[in-house]
């Protein structure tokens, strides 16, 4: 196991906070040509990896989040909390931030 999937593996997020990957775009198309870096555009989807126990309301009961680890969801364009692992990135959003859930 690498150092980077060792140190993400170790962060909780807390309350109703959800950290996720974006899933990166392909860069072959079907046809087998590879693009240049540049002609790959990042997407709105990501990867729950880890989620918070969920927030509290006003009589402190706890709100369970919407969202489990493994679960695809639609993220906003801008937003979020980066947090860089070696070379790789992740981002922490809080639940009702996430546009949708992915049903595959």
């Amino acid at each position: 196991m690498t150092t980077a999937l060792k140190s993400i593996r170790s962060l909780a997020p807390l309350l109703d906070r959800v950290l996720v990957q974006r899933v990166k775009a392909e860069a072959k198309t079907a046809g087998g040509i590879f693009l240049p870096e540049s002609a790959v555009k990042e997407l709105n989807e990501a990867k729950v990896l880890a989620v918070g126990p969920g927030g509290l309301d006003r009589d402190g009961k706890r709100i369970a989040p919407s969202v489990k680890p493994g679960d695809k969801v639609l993220i906003p364009q801008y937003g979020g909390s980066p947090i860089k692992v070696g070379e790789e990135e992740y981002s922490l959003f809080r639940d009702h931030e996430l546009l949708a859930k992915i049903n595959e």
